[in-house]
């Protein structure tokens, strides 16, 4: 496997610069690991949850779409397990009064000696560990002390268990069969870090597949498969991931069985996605708490049972990191250093640029109009300012796969030039012609060219 030259600095520093994610409330001094996506984060991001979409409900007969609460009733973290066991193990510094999961001390830098775990230096003075709860809490009501104590959810799973039997009812499915959404989940974490990789607002992409209790192993093993491919269809290089099976002391108290797609970060190999076989744990729970039936009654056999559950479970935040990370390259075009963005043409915040040569003799006015019809089929950008070879450079910065410029020859015959991100060819095409050629490499196989570095 060839060394990358990607660092999380880079990755840092290329997001700020071009537009991608800002630390936010940055002119108040930011706060710790919470991020706003700009312009081209929310292209991106957007792309990223559409292609989960499509593979979850267009390209699939057997799964439907919620978008549930962030609060929700009390008593569902009670069921979940959630109020009572949703915990990281916390210990405190007296020295430097910084707080480190007691688990992850290994992983963690001393507050006075960075080089060193907390622990390791005379001046070390932690605290026996106690048990943390990850859940933020809040109160509805007008007043506090008056109100119900609510909480923001820590995962977008159990909106979906609450409305199984609504989708019983209208849906007209049976197992097997998933609910699928994409939302906000928070959580307080004891230890966040490694930029937009672990915050305490995040956004997941998460599927809830129920199936008759004799399928869940066959299914489980569908899901592996199923999201793995999903992965390196986006461009990821297979050399860096992975599917790693729990060992059974990682394990769920719920979980039969569960595995991680991991991605070779800069920060070592870290989960992107978990598939879990959870059983009947979740709708037997929420059942007992909540007094209502939470089975599948087959109305041919008269045969009912609680359906098992397979969860493929994916953070947007994460995938955003890892598509980024997987397509930072850098190379050097006439002996001048070149940081481009390999990212599938299906992700790329921006598919096309257009550019004029110069800002006179009527190009910008022809490249306006060029502008203006491919803006009406694909995400198009145009840009004006500055040298040709610096706006090309701000583009493959972005990851935009193609560029159109129009030059004097663009007035004479109404072709223009389409240049490539990755192989830098250019090619004349007829105005007229632009928007199905774009559409035609849209829908071409792609693979990334780091693959033959």
């Amino acid at each position: 496997m060839p060394t990358d030259l990607v660092t999380m600095d880079k990755i840092v520093s290329l997001c700020k610069r071009r537009g991608f994610v800002f630390p936010s409330s940055e002119i108040y001094g930011g706060l710790g690991s919470s991020y706003d996506y700009g312009h081209y984060g929310v292209l991106l991001k957007n792309n990223v949850k559409n292609q989960w979409w499509k593979a979850m409900l267009q390209e699939r007969d057997d799964v439907v779409a919620l978008d549930s609460a962030i609060i929700q009733h009390p008593r569902t973290w009670e069921a979940s397990g959630h109020l009572a066991g949703f915990t990281d193990p916390l210990v405190d510094c007296r020295t430097c009064k910084l707080r480190f999961r007691a688990d992850h001390l290994e992983q963690s830098a001393c507050g006075r000696k960075p080089s060193k775990h907390p622990g390791e230096t005379p001046d070390c003075d932690l605290t026996e560990s106690r048990d943390f709860n990850l859940m933020f809490e809040t109160t509805v009501g007008p007043v506090k002390e008056e109100g119900s104590t609510v909480y923001l959810r820590p995962e977008t799973a159990q909106g979906i268990f609450l409305n199984f039997k609504n989708y019983l009812q209208f849906s007209r499915k049976k197992p097997p069969f998933g609910i699928a959404q994409i939302g906000k989940s928070f959580r307080n974490e004891i230890t966040t870090g490694n930029f937009i990789f672990r915050t305490r607002e995040f956004e997941q992409m998460e599927m809830e597949f129920f199936v008759p209790p004799d399928e869940a192993g066959t299914w489980h093993q569908h899901w592996l498969a199923e999201r793995m491919s999903w992965w390196t269809s986006l461009g990821l290089r297979p050399d860096h991931l992975r599917l790693r099976a729990h060992d059974a002391d990682e394990l769920s108290h719920y979980s039969s069985a569960t595995s991680d797609v991991e991605y070779l970060f800069p920060i070592g190999w870290s989960e992107l996605e978990g598939i879990a076989n959870r059983g009947d744990f979740d709708l037997t729970q929420h059942a007992k708490f909540s007094g209502q039936k939470l089975e599948y009654v087959d109305t041919a056999t008269g045969g009912r049972y609680i359906p098992h559950v397979i969860e493929p479970a994916a953070g947007v935040d994460r995938a955003m990191l890892a598509f980024l990370v997987d397509a930072y390259d850098e190379d050097q075009i006439e002996g001048e250093q070149r940081t481009v963005l390999r990212l599938h043409p299906i992700l790329a915040p921006v598919k096309v640029a257009v550019l004029p040569l110069v800002r006179k003799d009527g190009q910008p006015e022809l490249a306006t109009d060029v502008y203006r019809e491919l803006r009406d089929h694909v995400q198009a950008e145009y840009d004006e300012g500055g040298a040709i070879g610096r706006r090309y450079r701000r583009q493959d910065e972005i990851g935009t796969p193609w560029a159109v410029t129009i030059d004097h020859q663009s007035l004479e015959d109404r072709t223009v030039t389409l240049r490539d991100r990755d192989s830098l060819a250019q090619v004349r095409v007829a105005i007229g012609e632009l928007v199905d050629v774009i559409r035609g490499r849209l829908g071409e196989p792609w693979r990334s060219p780091k693959l033959d570095t």
